[in-house]
């Protein structure tokens, strides 16, 4: 199934972006609902919470060109003393085994250690998704201990071994700096085959292609990686670029929103959606509204007007998830998740 795109504008907020995504001015011919109806699903559910996801936001020491939340060292959005609060009590208040913190650069948010001691104290997992980067900036220097008493598991951005393209993607120096931080984590026991101290990677495909055979590439990143630099580690993620913010409006200034769009969309998988990781997660902004996944929330498409600190985890459980064409995203190919393919890949 082939659909045509438009396009005609540049973008500068979810509006935008959500018109650009779905207006029957601008997509010419098939919606994912219908590819989702057309599967044998008319709907998408959610069933029993495993992830508590929450963005603490949007301030980073990078500007990654692939980045779906617009972060920066600009960008001001950052979770209160309040809201974390709000988190705790309600992850306290529930049987939800991970929080996975996220931003930005949530190390970057002044309650993020706090927010780490608590859900620890909980006896919950608690997973750091860090871009390396930010282990060796100033201030920040004592992170690898501190993560490293805490327990916390480590899902790390390294879009690719190679520097070049690392640095294409996320700026220049960035590719030495995160080789350096892993090495670092290594040393404290991080990647070790016990698997006490997780450290995972994460792959973003450069360009506009889709991502790789995710178990292939992971051989490949452990030879390389401990070949030329002595680093091991404990898993690859492969995930897909979501058509949403900076990646979406970098698309449109290339002229490749057409082109990207189609091959998600002819990636359609059906066998995708039985996983899909807004079954099993809820997503919090840094005000504390409530979404089904990250990418639902940078497109301001939220669960009603619900609040973390006022709502009931059992509604919560079996609601509709909405869904939007961005959603292709998650269902091309092997399909795409924060950890990484949903169904095996071919070999």
């Amino acid at each position: 199934m082939k659909t045509l795109y438009r396009i005609g504008h540049e973008l500068s907020s979810p509006a935008r972006q959500k018109e650009l995504l779905g207006d029957p001015r601008w997509v010419a011919a098939g919606r994912f609902e219908d590819m989702l109806k057309a599967s044998g699903s008319v709907k998408l559910v959610a069933k029993e919470i495993q992830v508590l996801q929450i963005n603490v936001g949007k301030v980073c020491n990078q500007t990654c060109s692939h980045c779906h939340v617009d972060a920066g060292p600009d960008r001001r959005e950052n979770m209160s003393s309040e809201t974390a609060a709000d988190i705790i009590r309600f992850l306290a208040g529930s049987k939800i085994p991970t929080l996975d913190i996220t931003g930005g650069a949530p190390e970057m948010n002044p309650n993020f250690q706090w927010i780490v001691e608590q859900a620890r104290a909980l006896g919950r997992n608690v997973i750091d998704r860090c871009n390396l980067t930010i282990l060796s900036a100033p201030g920040f220097q004592h992170l690898p201990e501190f993560l490293c008493r805490n327990k916390v598991r480590i899902i790390a951005s390294l879009p690719c071994y190679l520097e070049e393209n690392c640095d294409r993607q996320r700026g220049d120096g960035v590719f030495e700096k995160s080789i350096r931080g892993l090495q670092r984590l290594n040393d404290l026991g991080y990647g070790d085959d016990d698997g006490i101290l997780k450290l995972d990677l994460v792959y973003n495909p450069v360009g506009t292609s889709l991502p790789p055979n995710q178990i292939r590439l992971e051989t490949d990143y452990r030879r390389q990686l401990s070949e030329r630099f002595g680093i091991r580690f404990s898993q690859l993620f492969t995930i897909t670029n979501m058509p949403i913010s900076r990646y979406l409006d970098d698309l449109v200034r290339q002229g490749e929103y057409m082109n990207y769009m189609n091959k998600l969309i002819d990636g359609f998988n059906g066998d995708t959606t039985e996983h899909l990781m807004c079954r099993e997660t809820l997503s919090v902004d840094w005000k504390g509204k409530l979404f089904d996944c990250d990418f639902n929330q940078m497109l301001d498409l939220p669960i009603d007007s619900l609040h973390i600190s006022n709502c009931d985890l059992q509604q919560l459980t079996q609601r509709t998830i909405r869904t939007g064409n961005h959603c292709f995203g998650c269902t091309a190919g092997c399909g795409s998740s924060c950890q990484g393919t949903t169904v095996n890949a071919a070999e």
